[in-house]
C-alpha cells in the first residue's frame, strides 16, 4: 500500500468495481446484448478492456469491431435492460466499503457517486443494495459531455456538492477513473479491481493505492489517510 496523507472536504465514489461488484453483471449483459445481435462467445477477458469506461462508449467500440448496424442507443438501451434485471436479482456491496461509506457519513462528510452507468442504473444498484440512505447525489456519465478518463463526471459531481475540485478525494478501481480524477484536479484513493492493473500510470498519481484491490482495502486506513490523527 502507498500512501501520503491530505484531508479531504468530499469524496466521490465510483460505483462498479468500487463500492459494489458490479463487473459480473455487466459483463453478462455484455455477453446477452451481443449474442442477440450475433456475437457469440464474447468473453471476460474481451470484456475486461472496457472496465471503467461508461457502456456507451464500450458499445460505441463493440458495434465497429463487429460490424452491427443497430445505433449505438438501441445498445445503450438493450445492455441498460439487461443489467437492471441483474441487477434487481443480486447486487453485492464491498462489505469494507460499506463500512468506509458509513465512517464518513458519521463524519458528516459530503459524498456523492460518479459512475459510467445509466442515472436508472445508479439508482437501482444504490437503492437495491441500502447504499442510498448514504450516497443521495449521484452523476451519471449520460449527463456530461464526455465520460471517463475525461475529468466532467468528477466536476460535476463536485459542482453539486458544492465543493472545489482540490477538495474533493475520488475513490477509483480502474485505470481510466484514476486518470479522470487527475484530470480533475482531485486526489484519489485507488482500488484495482483487477489487482494486476495496480501498475498501470494512471494509478501511479494515486494518494493511496491499495495494490491488493479490494482484498486489501481497508476502511480504518482509507479513514485514517483523509482524517489522520494529530
Amino acid at each position: 500500500m502507498n500512501s501520503s496523507r491530505a484531508q479531504a472536504t468530499s469524496v466521490v465514489f465510483d460505483l462498479d468495481g468500487t463500492l459494489v461488484d458490479s463487473e459480473p453483471n455487466a459483463y453478462e449483459s455484455a455477453r446477452l446484448l451481443l449474442g442477440r445481435y450475433g456475437v457469440p462467445d464474447f468473453t471476460w477477458e474481451q470484456n475486461a478492456r472496457f472496465l471503467g469506461i461508461s457502456n456507451r462508449e464500450a458499445l460505441t467500440v463493440l458495434r465497429a469491431e463487429y460490424g452491427i448496424e443497430a445505433p449505438v442507443d438501441e445498445l445503450v438501451a438493450g445492455q441498460d435492460a439487461c443489467y437492471l434485471e441483474l441487477a434487481r436479482a443480486s447486487t453485492e456491496v464491498f462489505p469494507r466499503m460499506r463500512e468506509f461509506v458509513e465512517l464518513l457519513h458519521a463524519k458528516g462528510v459530503a459524498m456523492a457517486v460518479a459512475s459510467g452507468s445509466s442515472r436508472e442504473v445508479i439508482e437501482v444498484v444504490l437503492k437495491g443494495t441500502g447504499l442510498d440512505a448514504y450516497l443521495t447525489e449521484y452523476v451519471s456519465a449520460e449527463e456530461v459531455a464526455h465520460g471517463k478518463p475525461a475529468p466532467d463526471v468528477f466536476l460535476e459531481a463536485a459542482r453539486r456538492l458544492a465543493a472545489t475540485p482540490a477538495d474533493c478525494v475520488v475513490v477509483e478501481d480502474a485505470a481510466p477513473g484514476a486518470a479522470a480524477a487527475q484530470a480533475a484536479g482531485m486526489r484519489c484513493i485507488a482500488v484495482p479491481y483487477v489487482a494486476a492493473t495496480a501498475d498501470d500510470p494512471a494509478f501511479a498519481a494515486a494518494g493511496l493505492l491499495f495494490r491488493g484491490g479490494q482484498g486489501e482495502f481497508s476502511a480504518q486506513a482509507a479513514f485514517g489517510w483523509l482524517f489522520p490523527v494529530p
